[in-house]
């Protein structure tokens, strides 16, 4: 089971975004084991997950597993638009050896409780036993996972372990703070407030260049690092946070995958000098 401080780990690219870049992969989650995090969830929102090939996201997550090496706990998100290729992916996470699977809820249609289960219930089965956690992310994917939903699959589901949730503000978390189950907060100037409710630690997309901020937060229950998140936020949230990375001497690139988008020159110098004063 997951436990305490995540990375929302970014996934390394090469060649303006089009190709996996493999050989950043050891010296990136080196990087996040000495920053202290708990693990990791891999290919989700800040790893760009939804945006590469079936075929890439079973290859990213193989090197992010192999690369882990059993120091950080490795989870990887299987979310996809069709049920099929949610499974598919959740199954080759549990091959791989992976810790855990996450699944967000396939956007753009607006999905019934019905669909919602049978979905859900089909990813958990999927990866059966490796631990299942729903990932809860309204503004991604249009709706939120009703909480019948959750409670029908916790009596089918014997892997559900629980969620991340990553909306905001607390109000929008709180319904998903369930005894029994382990809940993940994503917006890190919420990270406090979760734990301090009975969330079980953040996974965190700031974290994925910062992971030393937030394990110092989640660890030590005090801590602000919204103004962190609120600094990199001015630019393209992606491509900022591998720049930074690189200043930071972790040989990740600034690519990212379209249509997601890099940085101008402008941005660069703003977000390095920033990085220089803070």
């Amino acid at each position: 089971m997951l436990r305490g401080a995540l990375a929302a780990a970014v996934t390394p690219l090469r060649d303006g975004g089009a190709a996996l870049d493999d050989g950043a992969f050891g010296p990136y989650v080196d990087f996040l084991a000495e920053g202290g995090v708990d693990g990791m969830l891999a290919l989700g929102t800040t790893g760009e997950g939804i945006l590469l090939s079936l075929q890439e996201r079973r290859r990213a997550a193989e090197l992010f597993v192999a690369a882990a090496g059993g120091r950080l706990q490795v989870a990887v998100h299987a979310g996809a638009q069709t049920t099929v290729d949610t499974a598919a992916l959740g199954a080759h996470a549990a091959d791989a050896g992976a810790d855990a699977v996450a699944v967000i809820g396939p956007p753009y249609y607006p999905l019934d409780e019905q669909a919602l289960y049978a979905h859900f219930a089909a990813a958990a089965r999927a990866c059966e036993p490796l631990p299942f956690y729903l990932y809860e992310f309204r503004a991604r994917t249009g709706y939120s996972i009703p909480v019948a939903v959750i409670e029908r699959l916790r009596e089918t589901a014997p892997n559900l372990r629980g969620l991340k949730v990553s909306n905001q503000p607390f109000e929008a978390v709180e319904p998903y703070l369930i005894e029994g189950l382990d809940t993940f907060v994503g917006a890190e100037k919420l990270i406090l407030q979760s734990l301090e409710h009975g969330a079980a630690g953040a996974v965190s997309g700031l974290a994925a260049a910062f992971p030393e901020l937030v394990a110092g937060v989640v660890r030590d229950r005090s801590g602000d690092v919204s103004a962190f998140r609120s600094a990199v936020e001015r630019f393209p949230f992606h491509a900022a946070l591998k720049r930074v990375l690189g200043k930071r001497g972790v040989p990740v690139r600034e690519d990212v995958r379209a249509p997601l988008r890099t940085l101008t020159d402008p941005e660069r110098a703003e977000l390095d000098a920033w990085l220089e004063s803070s």
